[in-house]
């Protein structure tokens, strides 16, 4: 594996130190894997150019994956409903009341905010599940688990955004419960490059691999 990401030299000495090999896995059966495009939502996405930058290759990702039989999920926040917190502790300690206040409303469904970004090609077989804490396998948080296990998914590709909040949140949960996952570096978005890269260095090295789509699409190769 190059290292087309950008991780500082003592990440790869040290990775390769610890396993011997700089990629954890060497494909993925695409029957066995999902795609969960985490938060692109507008409230998220908005016309931040760093992430609205990153829906053509999360676009790609789900059609490749499709059609070898992948699954794709759309996973989005649900923070509040009826005026109401769905998370208080985060809404009431980590933002200003109006800030809290405005998460919580632009987070809630029916709202704009709520809804996915109009550009994401979304199918109609897709599943969509909202979540209501960072990362949906934190208990009770989703029904990710649910869904994943229905369709005997092993396999793991994140994209979306923040790749430093919800999505590396998503990706290591989803990594403890057994689960191979990928991030997929081209296909998640954060607002700064310094956050998206301390994002996937930090996944990186003990959690998973981080691959370029074309990476990703090159590694997932259906068992004989």
């Amino acid at each position: 594996m190059s290292n087309p990401y950008g991780f500082p030299q003592y990440v790869i000495d040290r990775v390769l130190a610890k396993r011997g090999r700089l990629p954890v896995y060497d494909r993925f059966d695409p029957r066995k894997t999902a795609l969960l495009v985490i938060d692109m939502q507008n409230f998220y996405v908005a016309e931040i150019e760093s992430v609205v930058g990153i829906i053509p290759d999360v676009n790609r990702l789900a059609a490749h994956l499709r059609k070898l039989g992948g699954l794709v999920v759309w996973v989005g926040m649900s923070a509040g409903e009826g005026g109401e917190s769905r998370w208080r502790i985060y809404h009431e300690n980590f933002f200003t009341p109006e800030k809290g206040a405005n998460h919580r409303d632009q987070l809630s469904p029916g709202h704009p905010g709520h809804a996915f970004h109009k550009d994401l090609a979304i199918e109609p077989g897709d599943p969509i599940v909202y979540k209501t804490r960072f990362s949906p396998f934190i208990q009770g948080a989703s029904r990710i688990e649910e869904v994943l296990r229905a369709r005997g998914v092993e396999n793991l590709v994140v994209a979306g955004t923040a790749t430093n909040m919800c999505c590396e949140s998503a990706a290591r949960d989803a990594m403890m419960l057994d689960y191979k996952v990928v991030m997929a570096s081209d296909a998640n978005g954060a607002r700064y490059p310094d956050d998206h890269l301390a994002g996937l260095t930090s996944f990186y090295q003990s959690f998973g691999d981080v691959r370029t789509t074309q990476e990703i699409i090159a590694d997932l190769i259906p068992s004989p």
